[in-house]
This record gives structure tokens, sequence and C-alpha cells, in this order.
């Protein structure tokens, strides 16, 4: 099953995530079909904290790729 989720990346206590469509079977930080996004929780001041492509999540979601409970939450709270 395909699935959008997170990749973690950054330093120590300095965590930075890669939005991945990936194959369910593969680690998270293994082989991913496309990325679509990034998630920043540690950004200050006018970094940027959060940037989905939601044209190609829609389209992933419609050939039925499921999203991670985190991804789903991340997607509700992305600007419009």
């Amino acid at each position: 099953m395909v699935v959008v989720r997170l990749s973690r990346g950054g330093a120590k206590k300095n965590p930075y995530y890669r939005v991945m469509v990936a194959d369910q079977r593969y680690k998270t930080t293994g082989r991913s079909i496309e990325q679509v996004g990034f998630y920043n929780p540690t950004a200050r001041g006018t970094e940027e904290v959060l940037r989905l492509d939601m044209a190609r999540i829609d389209h992933w979601v419609a050939q039925g790729a499921q999203l991670s409970p985190r991804v789903k939450a991340l997607v509700a709270q992305a600007p419009k």
C-alpha cells in the first residue's frame, strides 16, 4: 500500500521532516516515490514551518494512497 508519511531528518534535538509518498513496506528513511512537502516544527522567526503540495497529495489520495495520522493533521492545518 502507498502511504503519505513523514521522514525525519535534521540534527539531534533539531528535527526536520519531509512529507514523503512511499510504499508502506519501505523504511521511513529509505526509498520513496515522491517528496510532496516539508514540516519544520522548530522554525524560528520568518522561517517557513509547513509547505505542502496539495495538488500532488490530492493526486496520490485519488490513486488510493493513505495519509498517516500526523500528515492528516498537517493537511488539516495547512493554509488553503
